[in-house]
């Protein structure tokens, strides 16, 4: 009786585990469809928010232009981004792509034989990595587009039961968008899998499929740390056999030490929860779910996770103010020891209103007085409670207030990435002056404005009327800030009201929109046109000539601070139409432009090469692009070889376009090496105009391919 028990229940056993095997088969996710796309698909082209492409071979292409590094701008093709960032070769390859928000500048740079350009700004992002759907999120099969003419999408061939669950799987990630739109939870956290409880039944097959969106930021996001809320009172119980096994556990079951651990963390979780925390940590995960997918991805067996390692706090920080700053901090005995406490006071108020970490602004300190010195770079410290500690600390140096003294050190030897400079991120400098310098700081302002280097000033107590005789450099806060709107600087009456404007200095340095001083190859070159006005163009082609060197012009960021134009028209001789210095805004230099009267004569290029040289390049700003735009339309009756050679000598950087009769060799010998990428040909002069792009793109190559000055 009793063995026809036992054998009846064995194989009660063995049925229900067969039935349950068959069942896990049955339910495996459905192989992922990659949509193949093209070369030049650009990512803003693709509706999708989230979705894995397949890239065919060949896209490593200069034609196929890429702007920015590891973030890059939704006009960049996604393929040779992918190349550039290292997630595919040449061969071509898988790519996941996660779109994210705009940036106010995107660096260039040269990677896996990749040239990625800069870009002051965009409106949206995408980042690119290997091409592995996320657990929780839908990948479409087919991919959407913004433009009606382009929703076919090349797709491996499907049988029609795979088009049905395409469809499917189509219809879930839409209903899901439409969720996830609903709620600002769904907008600012990953999904994670809720702790299991009695209450919580668990399936054995893959989640429900959610699709989410990511908070835009600049940094790579990465998944949040803090679950999302059981459906049921999370409580101990004992763990359900057959889920979340690790690799090396060889059973079916949870081993009974590691559901208490998991138990363990679920109440950790929900207390600081409890406290309104949301904090991230290294080591032991804080949810359940983390924990379980640790063992799968890395293989670790329950045994090694019964040993939890300390947990360690992270700052990501304001991730919505991603700068790096340097507060010039005044060291000098007019301050007097007490107003220097207050003055540390308010520099750690503001470190606690920023943010700081890793994601988010980095800050650093200088003092000056006689001289400056370093307390602390961008990388010492990681969060805003390490970096208050290190500023208590800081000793009063004594000495003159040497401000422009400070700001040329900090333009050569503070945002270095040896120090932590990050690159895509706005470099910014935050004077403290009490009462007024003692030295000169307009010509060490400039410098570090056409560094890129956003300068804001706070004074306190300014000088009095009686005062002013001892102002060694009168409106020395106009001359030294990026715009004198107001933006850039702060006068407060007295130290003790000092803590009043840390919210609106707060405000201002992480409005990266209106940081306008950080240099691109659109806001740092001197830029001069050399014009032939010979007989042979004619009076209709010259208007045709200008109209494209107006539409070059109006391309750039003009102002006396950012990029500056010049114009020379030649024929035998020369004139200057107008110089750098002449107009500051780009509808003064338009209107120029377009006042240029037609001149007529012969053609002396050589000549022209050398006046320009002369007349415009001599009187460039230090730190500036020297560049130089030449239009002919012939041959030039004098040599161009040794006028160009000595222009290129002194830093200018050549571009020659010829039109109809120009002379393929001398456009070669005017242009910069390579002259391939610096000399254009066209038959004619309504041709000119599809050469505007190419030119700006060819600038800003050029401008990503030389060392910061």
């Amino acid at each position: 009786m009793r063995a026809t028990v036992i054998a009846t229940f064995f194989g009660v056993f063995l049925t229900c585990t067969y039935t349950a095997k068959e069942a896990t088969k049955k339910t495996k996710k459905a192989k992922l469809y990659v949509p193949q796309i093209d070369c030049d698909v650009k990512a803003g082209k693709i509706i999708n928010p989230e979705f894995i492409a397949k890239c065919p071979p060949g896209c490593q292409d200069v034609k196929h232009r890429v702007y920015g590094t590891d973030i890059y701008a939704s006009f960049s093709s996604v393929c040779n981004a992918a190349i550039h960032s290292g997630i595919i070769d040449n061969s071509g390859g898988k790519v996941l792509v996660q779109k994210v928000a705009g940036h106010s500048g995107y660096r260039g740079s040269f990677s896996n034989g990749v040239r990625s350009l800069s870009l002051p700004r965009w409106r949206e992002s995408f980042l690119v990595s290997e091409g592995k759907p996320r657990k929780g999120v839908t990948y479409p099969s087919t991919l959407e587009y913004s433009s009606s003419k382009s929703t076919a999408v090349k797709s491996e061939p499907k049988k029609p039961e795979q088009d049905l669950k395409g469809m499917k799987s189509a219809d879930t990630s839409n209903t899901s968008e439409k969720a996830s739109d609903q709620g600002d939870t769904a907008r600012k956290e990953r999904q994670t899998t809720p702790v299991p409880t009695p209450g919580t039944e668990m399936a054995t097959t893959t989640p429900t499929p959610t699709t989410t969106t990511t908070e835009p930021s600049t940094t790579v996001p990465q998944p949040t740390t803090t679950p999302a809320a059981p459906r049921t009172t999370a409580a101990p119980a004992k763990a359900r056999p057959g889920l979340h096994r690790g690799r090396d556990m060889g059973s079916s079951s949870v081993h009974p030490a590691y559901a208490s651990v998991v138990a363990a963390a679920a109440r950790q979780v929900q207390a600081a929860q409890g406290r309104g925390q949301n904090t991230a940590f290294r080591g032991t995960s804080t949810s359940a779910s983390n924990r379980n997918i640790l063992l799968h991805n890395t293989g670790f067996s329950s045994k090694e996770e019964l040993n939890p390692k300390p947990l360690e706090f992270i700052s990501q920080g304001n991730q919505n103010c991603k700068v790096d700053l340097s507060f010039l901090m005044d060291g000098s005995w007019s301050i007097g020891k007490r107003r220097f406490q207050l003055q540390k006071r308010f520099l750690g108020n503001v470190a606690q209103a920023l943010g700081i970490g890793s994601a988010g602004p980095l800050m650093g300190i200088v003092q000056y007085g006689d001289d400056p010195s370093t307390e602390f770079n961008l990388k010492t410290y990681a969060n805003s409670k390490d970096l208050r500690n290190a500023i208590e600390k800081i000793q009063q140096k004594g000495g003159l207030s040497n401000v422009g003294k400070a700001l040329s050190f900090v333009n050569k030897n503070f945002f270095l990435d040896a120090n932590g400079n990050r690159g895509g991120a706005p470099n910014v400098v935050v004077v403290m002056v009490d009462g007024w310098p003692t030295d000169r700081v307009e010509e060490a302002s400039r410098l570090a404005r056409e560094s890129g280097i956003n300068i804001f000033f706070v004074t306190v107590e300014a000088a009095a009327q009686s005062e002013k005789q001892n102002v060694v450099e009168p409106n020395f806060v106009d001359k030294a800030v990026c715009r004198t709107s107001g933006f850039y600087s702060i006068n407060v009456p007295s130290w003790f009201s000092l803590h009043k404007v840390v919210q609106p200095l707060v405000k201002r340095v992480c409005d990266t929109e209106r940081l306008a001083c950080s240099k691109t190859c659109l806001n740092a070159a001197d830029i001069g046109f050399v014009i032939d006005g010979s007989s042979s163009v004619g009076t209709g082609n010259f208007r045709t000539v200008l109209q494209f060197v107006a539409n070059i012009s109006k391309e750039f960021e003009i102002s006396d601070t950012d990029t500056r134009i010049g114009a020379v028209q030649y024929t035998y001789e020369q004139r200057l139409e107008f110089s750098f210095d002449k107009y500051s805004t780009k509808q003064d230099v338009l209107n120029a432009i377009k006042r240029i009267s037609y001149w007529s004569g012969g053609t002396s290029t050589g000549a022209a090469i050398s006046y320009a040289s002369e007349q415009l390049f001599s009187k460039s700003k230090p730190n500036k692009r020297k560049i130089m735009i030449l239009i002919t339309d012939g041959r030039s009756y004098d040599d161009v070889s040794v006028p160009a050679m000595a222009a290129h000598q002194n830093g200018v950087i050549a571009y020659s376009i010829g039109v109809a009769w120009a002379a393929p060799d001398e456009l070669e010998a005017i242009a910069s090496d390579p002259a391939k990428e610096h000399s254009f040909f066209v038959d004619d002069f309504d041709n000119l105009y599809r050469y505007v792009n190419q030119l700006i793109q060819n600038i800003c190559t050029e401008f990503n391919s030389q060392p910061r000055n």
